[in-house]
């Protein structure tokens, strides 16, 4: 009975307090939000790992359908897809405002992380060598590089940097199948490219090609030669083809004579019609379509409309104000409370709180990571239009309150 005493009134202290902080969370501008989430996601992840603890200290999750794949692969995946949402961020200049001690705090964290993630001495060294998976998270821990190049790769010793190159290039042993995993194979190899290391053109050319024949239309690409009405574009497809084109094109500046059709300028109107869609998902209450697999990957789904407001490339019938708004009211609804952790801080397996039913044979709370690519824009400055412009209503919010709206259109090449 005094057990039971005792777990009660420990339940009720965390609930009070999860109670408080989402209180506190409701006076927080925008950008303190954005700034109190990705903290709150980063830190267990980083803290532990930059001591190279992450393997000892984090609670990790699998799917009740588990394929049986090496479980290792779990931190690979949280730290991977984690640094490619968080590297915009980080690569801003220090400041000593309370955010700025948080990042600053973040990066040292993350430059130490990085080190013991290729260190075969260090107990948080990644499962680099098996699996085919880690084709897929050596590619977003590659795309985070590319993301935020001078600030996280830059500062890195010589011997760190040889060993990425290393274990960057022994994935040539993974033959990845025709879908969206081309794009890992094509941001590895990309990354080699800018890092002046050895490269392989036709695993990103050939990348290329693929995604081009994969165009559907309106802003859409297939996962693969079928159709699949899932968020992939949102969590692979339209992201990594724009940055491996941005490397490999040098900004739209250079043609591809073996793939003509891959074209910068285009791919980045796709990615804006798409992004419109996106934003017109987003209901007047801020939530938006749960469908297709991976959807335990949360706001994920919201990575390329917040790219195009983080490379400020927003379409004109886009508002920074606006988009804003939206994704605010979407970040507030998933990470508002506490629901989406587990009790040693690191991302719970679900949709909206721990709803392991819902995953994925794939699925481990690692994968869980690409939430953190809605934050792209916190790579902003504080003081940039998306951030000080007067919030508007969003596109659903306007349709469903009698306001006046952009009516829709297709968009055609």
């Amino acid at each position: 009975m005094k057990t039971g005493k005792l777990i009660w009134t420990a339940v009720t202290a965390l609930l009070m307090l999860s109670s408080t902080a989402a209180e506190a969370r409701k006076k927080m501008t925008d950008r303190e939000l954005w700034c109190d989430v990705m903290y709150r996601m980063a830190e267990p992840v980083l803290r532990n790992m930059s001591e190279g603890k992450l393997q000892e200290e984090m609670l990790v999750e699998v799917s009740p359908t588990w394929d049986g794949r090496n479980v290792k692969v779990t931190y690979m995946e949280c730290f991977g897809r984690l640094m490619d949402g968080l590297a915009p961020w980080l690569a801003l200049p220090d400041d000593d405002t309370e955010e700025g001690q948080m990042r600053r705090q973040l990066r040292e964290w993350a430059l130490k992380s990085y080190a013991n993630a290729v260190d075969p001495a260090n107990p948080d060294y990644l499962l680099w060598r098996e699996e085919g998976q880690t084709l897929v998270d050596a590619a977003f821990l590659a795309e985070s590089f590319l993301r935020a190049y001078d600030a996280l790769w830059m500062p890195l010793d010589d011997v760190t940097k040889q060993r990425y190159i290393e274990e960057f290039t022994q994935l040539r042993r993974v033959d990845p199948p025709h879908t969206n995993w081309l794009l890992f194979s094509s941001t590895v190899e990309c990354f080699l490219l800018k890092a002046g290391a050895q490269y392989d053109a036709y695993r990103i050319t050939s990348a290329f090609r693929e995604i081009e024949e994969w165009y559907t239309g309106d802003g859409w690409y297939s996962d693969g030669p079928e159709f699949a009405f899932d968020y992939y574009n949102s969590f692979v497809i339209q992201p990594m083809y724009i940055d491996c084109l941005d490397v490999y094109t040098k900004g739209g500046k250079r043609r591809i004579w073996n793939s003509p059709a891959s074209d910068f300028e285009k791919a980045k109107k796709r990615m804006q019609r798409y992004g419109t869609i996106l934003e017109r998902f987003i209901s007047p209450e801020g939530t938006f379509p749960v469908f297709g697999r991976s959807i335990t990957y949360r706001t994920g789904a919201m990575q390329p409309l917040a790219m195009l407001a983080w490379k400020e490339w927003l379409p004109a019938e886009l508002p920074e104000g606006q988009v804003r708004a939206a994704l605010t009211a979407v970040i507030r609804n998933m990470f508002g409370d506490g629901r989406n952790f587990n009790g040693k801080g690191y991302l719970t397996l679900g949709f909206n709180g721990s709803q392991p039913g819902i995953s994925d044979v794939y699925t481990n709370n690692g994968s869980l990571y690409l939430a953190s690519f809605a934050f792209l824009p916190l790579g902003l400055p504080a003081d940039h239009p998306f951030w000080t412009d007067d919030p508007l209503p969003w596109t659903s919010k306007k349709a469903w309150e009698e306001m006046d709206f952009k009516k829709d259109h297709a968009y055609r090449e």
